[in-house]
């Protein structure tokens, strides 16, 4: 496992939903580019909590889209371009790409009728880098025509296998946000000169007795469900809620009150609290 992984690359045609519409004139807006060709649209790009989004539609056809298809009752789009199958799925916070599942902190957006994708999402897909420029309030993509390596190529089993059981076995009833913050954790392990250096040995610990109660109960060797897999594939990509998180407990199942009283307190996802 190596210490550095990837730094994270951190619209649609009228859908009839029943989700109430965003306000337009709620935010900011601002201009988005794609190899000095303005995008030119009524849905205006805009920026929504910090992450500038994108109207899918219109941006996927200037990343030159064969097809848009859209599901209804999964609220998901399916574009096909240049050999790239994408899934994007309303309010999700990723979305998936040649296999590969990119994540940031906000939800893909249903705003008048048209799908909104954070932009750095949508550029991930099609390999193209995005900078930002704060003082114009402007996005320059340069796309290159490029794929995404597959997911097949670029997850590593053995990593995926292990870092899943444990996102599952420790935070299966979780919210998903939970789950990725407990990937963090061992991945942020893995990074620290403090803890082995690859996930199987950071799960398996036994330095200063047991690290994680799963390897005990041996609950860490059930199948995970679906959603601790992509969370763990997420955590692969790179993408962390906190890079410094080191420990989590669930402070009413705990037996031990070691971590809330040595390690410095950092935030709560549902039912656990995590630690610097």
């Amino acid at each position: 496992m190596k210490k550095k992984f990837l730094p994270f690359l951190c619209g649609f045609f009228a859908l009839f939903l029943l989700l109430p519409s965003v306000r337009a004139n709620a935010y900011a807006g601002v201009t988005v580019y794609i190899n000095g060709e303005k995008l030119t649209t009524s849905d205006t790009p805009r920026i929504i909590n910090s992450t500038t989004y994108v109207p899918l539609r219109d941006m996927c056809e200037l990343f030159g889209a064969d097809s848009i298809s859209w599901n209804d009752s999964t609220k998901t789009a399916t574009i096909n371009a240049r050999g790239i199958k994408i899934y994007i799925t309303q309010g999700n916070t990723y979305i998936v790409a040649n296999g590969r599942y990119f994540a940031c902190g906000e939800p893909v957006r249903n705003i008048g009728g048209r799908l909104y994708v954070p932009v750095r999402l949508l550029a991930a897909a099609f390999a193209s880098s995005v900078e930002w420029n704060g003082t114009s309030y402007t996005v320059k993509i340069s796309d290159s025509g490029g794929v995404p390596v597959s997911g097949e190529r670029y997850y590593d089993a053995d990593e995926v296998y292990w870092l899943s059981r444990i996102i599952y076995a420790e935070s299966g009833a979780e919210p998903f946000r939970g789950k990725i913050a407990v990937g963090n954790v061992v991945l942020n392990r893995v990074a620290s000169a403090q803890f082995p250096n690859n996930i199987y040995d950071v799960i398996f610990d036994r330095k200063f007795g047991t690290q994680f109660s799963p390897v005990a109960s041996g609950t860490i060797y059930k199948t995970p469900n679906a959603d601790s897999v992509i969370a763990a594939k997420i955590c692969l990509e790179g993408y962390s809620i906190n890079k410094s998180i080191l420990y989590f407990m669930n402070p009413s199942l705990a037996t031990t009150n070691w971590i809330s009283k040595n390690r410095p307190y950092a935030f709560r996802i549902g039912t656990h609290n995590f630690y610097y």
